[in-house]
């Protein structure tokens, strides 16, 4: 059995849902993982801060917006009377259970209930239309199956145990169509999955079955070897091990998100990321295969705030690492990059929503400065210890961009550099013509 997962943007319109369907109408046993149709979640986002603000008639305008949408779309997408009624109906309860918040007591597990309804909408129409087209084919509730744990982790016990006896129940189909993004917490009340929502859904379900493949259809070929928006002659990487593939998400590459594919990585479950608007294209394979000796890909993480400590209390003296890496602990800030030396430490952060704070705690240890509007470069591949000449490469590449900080060694897979985001643009199209494009 294989996963495939749609986002919004390729069950965007009427048009793409149908293309969604020949796709996956070719007879081979599938779970197919539905996201909520683009603009979508935005706009129950917005219906729930109106609510959220006690504004329940801006509340109620956004939602007779979104049911005039959607109607069109009913309108577009059927033929059948029958069918377009049916849907209708399920839409019109779907808006009349958003109307029913106003005037209550709004609390967080009614947003989540909210931002729930998108997905349930998207894999009911998709669902109604392949019915239409005589396709036998069986709505499997994502709030049924997938659950977290008290901690928003997945409760992972459970999720096999229900969806196994979800699919024995329902043996006699070969398309299941699903939601992402969704889910029950422990209490039994709608919730999310947050990190990487709909592909996260995709890869525990892969896990769970122990699938053949697991597939993130979006609307680009797959992981390219740059950011195809500000770069030149950027090209589709055909394989990458999923610990590269993670390093390139957390840094910066948007198509995936840095932990949802960590149960497919667990389970060895390859991930292939494909594209809707062009099927016949190969994508990308994320496995745990290495391909020795390869750079892969760059990539760039913007916003960053680099921090450095100068203290000669540091010299020669233990614990004066903790004690700044506790700071950050406490304020819940998460580090990026670190580099010592004997009087100093420089490290970066990609949250600086508590900076003031963190700064008058670290000047009670050392001098601080503080540099912002800096962006993370990382470079992805083959690089362990050993491999002779490619952190010479790649540094080479930037003989012309001024660097903040230099990070090597403290993984297999990545080398990065700190420089500011008005030289983003020369150091990634600098690497590419070094790295891809004219390699020797």
């Amino acid at each position: 059995m294989k996963i495939l997962k749609f986002g919004g943007t390729s069950v965007g319109t009427p048009q793409r849902m149908k293309d969604v369907a020949r796709l996956i109408t070719d007879g081979e046993r599938k779970i197919v993982v539905l996201s909520a149709m683009s603009g979508t979640t935005n706009a129950l986002v917005e219906i729930a801060d109106y609510f959220k603000k006690k504004n329940a008639e801006a509340a109620n305008n956004v939602i007779n917006r979104l049911r005039r949408k959607y109607m069109e779309h009913v309108e577009e997408l059927y033929t059948s009377e029958e069918i377009k009624e049916t849907t209708r109906q399920l839409l019109e309860s779907i808006f009349i259970y958003l109307h029913s918040f106003s005037g209550t007591e709004f609390s967080e597990s009614d947003e989540k209930a909210i931002l729930a309804q998108g997905e349930l909408m998207s894999t009911n129409m998709v669902t109604n239309y392949l019915r239409s087209q005589g396709v036998k084919v069986f709505l499997l509730p994502a709030l049924d199956y997938m659950r977290i744990d008290e901690n928003g982790e997945p409760d992972t016990p459970y999720i096999n145990r229900q969806l196994g006896a979800l699919l024995q129940a329902h043996s006699d189909y070969d398309l299941y169509i699903t939601q992402g993004f969704i889910c029950k917490n422990r209490q039994g009340l709608i919730d999310n999955l947050q990190r990487g929502g709909s592909d996260y859904t995709a890869c525990l379900i892969g896990s769970a079955l122990r699938a053949e493949e697991i597939q993130i259809w979006t609307d680009i070929d797959g992981m390219h070897n740059n950011d195809p928006r500000i770069v030149d002659n950027t090209a589709p990487v055909r394989q990458l091990n999923f610990e590269e593939a993670a390093e390139l998400a957390y840094f910066g590459a948007k198509i995936l998100h840095p932990t949802c594919i960590q149960p497919a990585r667990y389970a060895g479950v390859p991930v292939r990321l494909l594209n809707t608007m062009d099927p016949s294209a190969p994508g990308t394979l994320i496995n745990n295969d290495m391909q020795e000796g390869s750079i892969k890909a760059v990539a760039a993480k913007d916003n960053i705030t680099a921090i450095k400590i100068v203290s000669s209390r540091m010299l020669l003296a233990t614990g004066f690492l903790r004690k700044v890496f506790e700071i950050f602990e406490t304020y819940h800030t998460s580090i990026d990059m670190v580099t010592t030396s004997e009087v100093g430490v420089s490290l970066s952060i990609d949250n600086s929503s508590r900076i003031v704070p963190i700064l008058e705690e670290l000047k009670k240890y050392g001098t601080v400065e503080v540099d912002k509007n800096m962006c993370i470069i990382c470079v992805v591949g083959d690089l362990k210890w050993g491999n002779v000449g490619y952190e010479t490469l790649v540094t080479d590449a930037l003989s012309q961009i001024p660097v903040r900080m230099i990070s090597y060694g403290g993984s297999n897979h990545n080398i990065s550099f700190l420089v500011r985001e008005e030289d983003k643009k020369a150091a990634l199209q600098a690497l590419s013509d070094k790295l891809f494009n004219n390699p020797n």
